[in-house]
């Protein structure tokens, strides 16, 4: 069974770090081209230090943060941070390799689109990099845009920037 979980405690923070960390790992083997890239990217998103307890960053009341779990395990992540007037970002989208193709993903997705029109926010930006398929497929089968224009912490020339608009 999938459950959807806002992260609160400090065992869900722990889990949400591991996972991030695990997203890393995955970004280093799929653009190994990019390594220095990668780097600049971490370093723009303070990731260490955001990921060492995702509820500062990204927990109420500017953010949510939740943590997917498959059968009890924890084996999916998705954070939200406030950007301010209206907007908000989407981040750290990952699904371990062994849940992939049970609908993680897409209710991570779900359920933080939610949150988001529920704190009234109006558009949800997010940035992936080219070879992210897996996710632009889904980015765009719920409703998210090229938005090319925006600008987010850690963004490389080479982002795909999209943007959903949650007043629809």
């Amino acid at each position: 069974m999938l459950t959807i979980e806002a992260i609160r405690d400090d065992g869900q923070a722990r889990a949400a770090e591991a996972l991030a960390w695990e997203f890393v790992a995955w970004l280093r083997a799929r653009y190994t081209e990019r390594l220095d890239e990668i780097e600049t990217y971490l370093t723009g998103q303070r990731f260490a230090e955001r990921m060492a307890d995702v509820r500062v960053d990204y927990g109420p009341p500017r953010g949510e943060a939740l943590l997917a779990l498959l059968e009890g395990e924890p084996v999916g992540l998705l954070m939200m941070r406030d950007l301010g007037g209206g907007a908000c970002e989407m981040n750290r989208m990952f699904v371990r390799p062994e849940a992939r193709g049970h609908g993680v993903a897409r209710a991570l997705a779900e359920r933080l689109i939610e949150t988001a029109r529920g704190l009234g926010l109006s558009e949800m930006r997010l940035t992936a990099w080219p070879r992210h398929h897996e996710a632009l497929s889904l980015y765009r089968s719920l409703g998210f845009v090229s938005n090319e224009g925006q600008r987010l912490d850690g963004d490389t020339a080479s982002s795909v920037k999209m943007a959903l608009d949650l007043r629809a």
